[in-house]
């Protein structure tokens, strides 16, 4: 609070920040200067509150056939503004109206991954990260797009052929495999 005059005897401290620990110090002043601030007050925890941050950098992808991979940064602690604090994850395939909804009750979580026989190979999702504690469900994070996991290439290289380069060396090419909307990009190539 702002200086209070010398007959008051108590003030209103306000835009603490909820389910924290505080201590206070008094220091009486005046026209001569500031004296020594009092001894701290006993440790007073605020209230909890409902959590008003939603989780920063949603995105995701990877993962296994039929999985959707999502990650987001954790909340820090003093941001979760009471107990059981945790994570809300809203999902849908890009142009549907409904959403999926799961809970992760883990304040340290960064990561969900949902599992669906039905989803195809590089779909693309909308997703939102929100938060919740015991006073309730806060802000949820802006949508990000999030595509499914890859499928195994179905196709094998075409073209290969060895040409012996020396008594200990043989050259192997092949045809690269084109990029697959379903299956995704070829990583690498195993010579057997």
């Amino acid at each position: 609070p702002e200086v209070i005059n010398g007959r008051t005897h108590k003030a209103t401290v306000v835009d603490l920040s909820p389910w924290v620990e505080c201590e206070f110090r008094v220091v009486a002043s005046n026209s001569v200067g500031i004296g020594e601030p009092s001894r701290p007050s006993a440790l007073l925890k605020t209230k909890a509150a409902v959590p008003v941050v939603a989780p920063t950098n949603v995105s995701g992808g990877g993962g296994s056939r039929s999985e959707l991979v999502i990650t987001w940064e954790p909340v820090p602690e003093e941001l979760q503004n009471g107990e059981g604090f945790g994570y809300i994850v809203m999902l849908r395939p890009l142009g549907s109206t409904t959403w999926t909804k799961a809970v992760v009750a883990s304040a340290e979580a960064s990561q969900y991954v949902y599992r669906n026989e039905s989803i195809r190979p590089l779909s693309p999702f909308e997703v939102k990260v929100g938060v919740y504690n015991n006073e309730g469900e806060g802000t949820l994070s802006s949508v990000s797009i999030v595509y499914s996991g890859e499928d195994e290439p179905q196709i094998a290289p075409a073209g290969a052929s060895a040409l012996s380069v020396s008594a200990a060396e043989v050259e192997v090419s092949w045809q690269p495999i084109a990029w697959n909307r379903h299956t995704g990009r070829v990583l690498g190539y195993e010579v057997r």
